[in-house]
């Protein structure tokens, strides 16, 4: 009896997992958001471009100089680093090169204070874009991201697409990006719903943001708090599709294992946290806050759920006599899962890089599995992961819009 109870409850969890992945990614292939026109913009708001950076020496002088680019009036819009444990050398350059810098120093260094640090010293924007040290954007990025917001849209995600294509684990972490693009944002936008942040490529009203980030002194996850800030105080999150910001994808197991590590342990931290608080707002009508404070919280790691449904769908074929539901409805999740999470990849994805993806999920699997035993403490502590591209190198951009 106990084994049945205990069968069901993790048919039921894992089957909400499968089904909210399902119809999220559905929606995000029917229906889809119309992009702001360019062409109807006639104003231009004064943009700070936040880039934190925190040891950052090798790449920030390229991707700071690479937003000067921008086909947006040079007078409407400022580069700013916040320069956490950057060498002299860093600085002087960034100095010669003509781009603004403020120097940020902690005990702990964490993104939410070096954010509020140089909130504190800035005034005078319409709207601020937060970017990490190693991302680079479309030359028309800026154009897209005001006329967004001409268009009275106060808090902006940006979609987030994989610098470079170049080792089995970055091809995995491309495709992750491009799934959680298209369920949690493109998807959540297509149901009435907000997009959820994802820490970089996000522009929120300057007011706006800068209120909200005195609320917030997270050491891991700040984003997840971010956002259910912005849909507290009457904002829902736009997520702009059109406007692509290039970030670094991880190349070794360690470099994964290190960041999958911070983010499950923040997800699992946040879900008690915002618990109650939640499942309130959902009994006040507020489904935009439930679905980010409960529903995504609860929802398991997409790699760590493959590996379960494999698990489970071959436990209960060999044993099936033996186990109280049928195999059959666990080949079912399984398949349903697999569709929902191919669904929004391009088609060139499976003819190049199948292959690498393939080669390196057995290894990713096992390292999500190993780290549900491995989270304690990792919310409260830094982990910084180090970056070193420069260029964009990525093929799959000509197959986005397939």
């Amino acid at each position: 009896m106990l084994l049945t109870i205990l069968e069901v409850l993790l048919f039921v969890y894992l089957g909400g997992c499968v089904l909210f992945n399902f119809v999220f990614s559905v929606a995000g292939r029917l229906r889809r958001r119309q992009s702001p026109d360019l062409h109807a913009v006639r104003e231009y708001a004064r943009i700070a471009v936040l880039v934190p950076a925190y040891r950052e020496d090798s790449i920030i002088l390229s991707t700071s100089a690479s937003y000067r680019e921008q086909l947006y009036p040079a007078d409407r819009y400022d580069v700013i680093v916040i320069a956490d444990s950057l060498q002299d050398s860093t600085l002087d350059a960034l100095t010669t090169a003509g781009i603004r810098y403020i120097r940020v120093s902690f005990d702990k260094s964490t993104k939410a204070r070096s954010l509020n640090a140089a909130f504190g010293q800035l005034e005078g924007y319409d709207l601020a874009l937060i970017c990490d040290a190693d991302n680079v954007l479309e030359v028309d990025f800026l154009q897209k991201v005001n006329a967004a917001y001409q268009d009275g849209e106060y808090a902006i995600q940006a979609q987030r697409v994989a610098k470079n294509l170049d080792s089995p684990f970055a091809v995995l972490d491309a495709a992750n990006e491009i799934i959680a693009n298209h369920i949690y944002r493109k998807g959540a936008n297509a149901l009435g719903l907000s997009s959820s942040v994802i820490g970089s490529g996000m522009a929120f009203h300057f007011p706006l943001i800068k209120g909200i980030m005195q609320e917030i002194d997270a050491t891991g996850g700040f984003d997840k708090v971010l956002q259910l800030l912005v849909i507290r105080k009457g904002h829902s999150i736009y997520y702009l599709e059109d406007a692509r910001i290039f970030d670094e994808k991880v190349e070794s197991a360690d470099t994964f294992r290190n960041q999958r590590r911070r983010w499950v342990s923040s997800q699992l931290v946040y879900l008690r946290t915002f618990w109650k608080e939640g499942w309130k707002a959902l009994f006040r009508g507020n489904l935009d806050y439930f679905n980010l404070a409960v529903c995504q919280n609860l929802m398991m790691p997409r790699m760590l759920l493959i590996a379960s449904l494999t698990f489970l769908t071959a436990v209960y074929l060999l044993l099936a006599p033996y186990l109280a539901i049928p195999a059959g409805y666990w080949v079912a999740l399984f398949a349903l899962n697999m569709i929902s999470l191919l669904l929004p990849i391009p088609r060139l994805f499976f003819s190049r890089y199948l292959g690498a993806a393939l080669l390196g999920l057995p290894r990713a699997m096992g390292i999500m599995v190993m780290l549900m035993f491995r989270l304690k403490g990792a919310n409260k502590t830094f982990i910084h992961t180090k970056h070193t591209k420069t260029t964009v190198d990525n093929p799959l951009l000509h197959a986005a819009k397939e």
